[in-house]
């Protein structure tokens, strides 16, 4: 059976919406803080699935299929430490109890999920029809990465946020959370609690973020369901890095460096593939020696005391500010 056909798609939705179902509705049925050892294990886990799926493409479609898997995975993967990053922010400014990220994470990453597919059929639809697209997708990504390296992470805000602005004028939001519910009701009006504002947070910036990492994974492979199924799987194993990762991805400070090269060699990649194509294993190679690369630096490397008593002072001054 192809897997452009429309039955396999199907099937395989079906089988990633039960997992995302037995996660929640059973694994994660009662609201609870995810420690580092859980999440380590849910982090093995997703890695393992993601590489078992893997193998069945190798055998199924063949080498190169699985080895644009392999990179594109890679890459989304590594993209997706950044949003990690403005998870933390995020949940740090709405001050939300670490026993409620998981629920936002997971409703996030579903709406993630169905957004994404939209931007890989429309993407891949694109390139087939107008090949001069692809410069343009290789000129984002280098002009994305050099801004990324140079420029510094902004703080969030959510107030300028432009769908919670919308969605606050013209629905009654609650002062305080309300346990894990995202809606609540009092004296016949609905309400929604700073939680599903956080989780709209949540689903905005990951629409920016598959800005950088869809035209990135494009550059791997033209192949919908390529993309689409090493997107989904980079994705499903996010919370579980989240957990795992969050008190000591402030470590990890040469990284963010890491994945701005990343995209200038995608997009160099994209720029030069009708000069001269780049086999793909070469491609994987230089992905992940970059992506360890810059967390052996991190690591080997720590950023100065001073720099890190700055970044305090400052958030001292902004709260006195406030």
């Amino acid at each position: 059976m192809s897997h452009h056909n429309i039955y396999f798609w199907i099937l395989f939705n079906v089988f990633i919406l039960l997992l995302l179902g037995l996660d929640l509705f059973v694994f994660h049925r009662k609201t609870h803080e995810v420690k580092i050892k859980e999440a380590l294990g849910w982090s093995a886990f997703w890695v393992a699935l993601s590489l078992s799926f893997n193998a069945v493409i190798y055998y199924w479609m063949g080498p190169a299929p699985a080895l644009e898997f392999l990179t594109a995975y890679l890459i989304e993967k590594s993209l997706s430490v950044d949003n990690l990053f403005v998870f933390i922010m995020i949940f740090s400014y709405f001050r939300i109890p670490v026993q409620y990220q998981h629920k936002v994470l997971f409703w996030g990453i579903l709406g993630a999920l169905v957004l994404r597919a939209t931007f890989i059929i429309v993407g891949v639809a694109l390139l087939a029809k107008f090949h001069f697209i692809m410069y343009l997708l290789g000129a984002f990504l280098v002009f994305t990465g050099i801004k990324m390296a140079t420029t510094e992470q902004e703080e969030i805000d959510p107030k300028a946020n432009p769908v919670v602005k919308f969605i606050s004028r013209y629905i009654p939001v609650t002062n305080t959370l309300v346990g894990d519910n995202f809606f609540v009701k009092y004296d016949k009006t609905w309400f929604i609690t700073p939680l599903f504002l956080v989780l709209i947070m949540v689903e905005t910036t990951d629409v920016v973020f598959a800005a950088d990492s869809i035209p990135a994974i494009l550059a791997v492979s033209r192949d919908s369901f390529i993309v689409y199924t090493s997107n989904v799987f980079a994705l499903l194993g996010l919370r579980a890095l989240y957990f795992a990762l969050a008190g000591i991805m402030k470590l990890f400070h040469y990284l963010h460096y890491g994945l701005s090269l990343i995209l200038v060699f995608i997009g160099a990649k994209l720029l030069l593939s009708d000069i001269y194509k780049l086999d793909m294993v070469y491609a994987l190679i230089v992905v992940a020696v970059i992506l360890i690369g810059s967390v052996v630096l991190s690591i080997f490397l720590p950023k100065k005391e001073a720099d890190e008593s700055n970044v305090v002072i400052k958030e001292s001054e902004k709260h006195q500010q406030e």
